[in-house]
């Protein structure tokens, strides 16, 4: 009995043998997969490091099998998004001097030289977002005759007469450079800009600071210093001359403006800015009356091939003496806009006129020459028209050039002296090379011509290069 017992026990011990085999197999199994995900636990926490650090050095990683699915990795550079801004409807274009980052746009939208608001960092524990940008660029300038003004192009300021034809002149200057603040925010009632800008053209001889932007923005309110609404900073070609086309409307002042939607990327704008009348003759102790502020009415349509957008102005001229006084309206209209062309190229344009307009003009602001008084002391606004045509094509996405056409004309007035201005021409040509964002650099051919009343004429050429590094870019 006991040896049956013993084999019946021997045949069961031989039966699960196999099975506790399988077993201790799979348990190899189970513990080398365990190793094995350890492993690759180990290592993806070794790349999520590496790729968090922005200076390290980035190194071939082995590839995990692929049925282990890899975690999203998260970036501690991410971008800091502006809230509730709108994108730009017009296209993407690019710009040397960039005046379109510091217009004012309705609901403070951003515009097309920089659609996604680069550069933006939070204050802790507020909604407001800061950006520091701007540009430090550097101009080599070469005239082949006496230009007037050494460091921009205007030529209204060549000077006319024998003794100045063959005086040529080389200057290289850095008064373009450019620094920015811009804080951005939204609010119950719109959303809130703060803007600030200067650059070094504030003095012929030096580096003397000049403003050039300081403005606020609520919604659709704006307040401070910065670009008149007449003027329309999209239409300004690309240049690397800081002035640019003598005809188009530019001017900085202080005033207030309100847009008003009209719906599908129309608005209006209403505008009061501060008046200077700029006057010339009469008695030495003329003094010149602002009595009221100039007034703007803009209309602008925005659309995805371009915009249109056409301003008026409405001034009060006058001046006072001991022994006269007068008074004279001016002001004047002015069409401008953009339209791209096939892929990427652009044209830009600007056509002005009117009475009393000179004060708005690249050319002639600050010349004096909004209205004269005559022979009988009476004050004369004086007749102007211009306007400019620009081409921008793109040879490659790096490559890019500009041709540029310009004119302003003035009446002729018996009032006025000799050497008084009568008409400037303006032409440019330029290849610009950006091969990194932050980085642009580019020569140009310039042309200017200058008539005076008497006729005499004067011209020169001017050839500039350039070499510029954005903040932000």
């Amino acid at each position: 009995m006991r040896w049956a017992v013993l084999s019946v026990a021997c045949l069961a011990a031989v039966a699960a043998a196999p099975a506790w085999g399988q077993q201790d197999e799979a348990q190899a199994l189970r513990r080398e997969m365990q190793d094995l995900r350890q492993t690759l636990e180990a290592m993806q926490r070794r790349l999520d490091a590496l790729e968090q650090r922005p200076s390290a050095v980035e190194a071939p990683v082995a590839s995990s099998p692929p049925a282990v699915a890899a975690p999203a990795v998260a970036t501690s550079l991410q971008r800091t998004q502006v809230p509730g801004v709108a994108q730009p409807v017009l296209p993407q274009r690019d710009s040397v001097a960039d005046p379109s980052t510091a217009a004012s746009r309705p609901d403070n939208a951003a515009g097309p030289t920089d659609p996604d608001l680069k550069g933006f960092f939070a204050i802790p524990g507020t909604d407001t977002v800061i950006r520091i940008g701007g540009y430090a660029k550097l101009d080599a300038i070469a005239d082949s005759r006496a230009a007037g003004d050494e460091d921009q192009f205007v030529p209204s300021s060549i000077p006319v007469g024998s003794g100045h034809r063959d005086v040529s002149n080389f200057n290289m200057h850095a008064k373009q450079t450019r620094f920015s603040f811009e804080a951005r925010r939204p609010t119950t009632h719109g959303n809130l800009r703060f803007y600030l800008e200067n650059d070094f053209y504030g003095s012929s001889d030096g580096y003397q600071f000049r403003l050039r932007h300081a403005y606020g923005q609520l919604g659709n309110t704006y307040a401070g210093y910065g670009y008149s609404s007449f003027m329309d900073a999209d239409s300004l070609p690309d240049t690397l001359d800081f002035a640019g086309p003598g005809g188009a409307g530019y001017l900085l002042v202080a005033g207030i403006h309100h847009n008003f939607s009209l719906g599908k990327g129309t608005t209006l704008t209403v505008a009061a800015e501060k008046p200077e009348t700029e006057l010339v003759g009469g008695d030495a102790d003329r003094i010149a009356v602002n009595r009221v502020p100039d007034v703007t009415v803009t209309a602008r349509m925005e659309r995805e091939w371009g915009h249109l957008q056409i301003g008026a102005v409405g001034r009060s001229l006058g001046f006072d003496t001991d022994t006269r006084r007068d008074r004279t309206v001016g002001g004047g209209l002015q069409l401008s806009g953009s339209a791209s062309v096939g892929e990427r190229d652009l044209l830009l344009f600007g056509v002005l006129g009117g009475r009393g307009l000179a004060r708005y003009t690249a050319d002639l602001t600050g010349s004096g020459l909004d209205a004269v008084v005559d022979g009988n002391g009476r004050l004369r606004a004086l007749d102007l028209r211009g306007g400019f045509v620009g081409y921008t094509h793109y040879w490659s996405s790096l490559w890019r050039s500009n041709l540029i056409y310009g004119q302003l004309t003035m009446e002729r007035n018996a009032a006025l002296a000799a050497d008084a201005f009568r008409q400037t021409r303006y032409g440019v040509f330029n290849l610009i090379w950006s091969p990194a964002p932050s980085w642009t650099m580019g020569m140009e051919l310039l042309y200017g011509q200058l008539e005076q009343q008497g006729g005499n004429r004067s011209d020169t050429v001017r050839v500039q290069g350039s070499l510029q590094y954005n903040f932000i870019k």
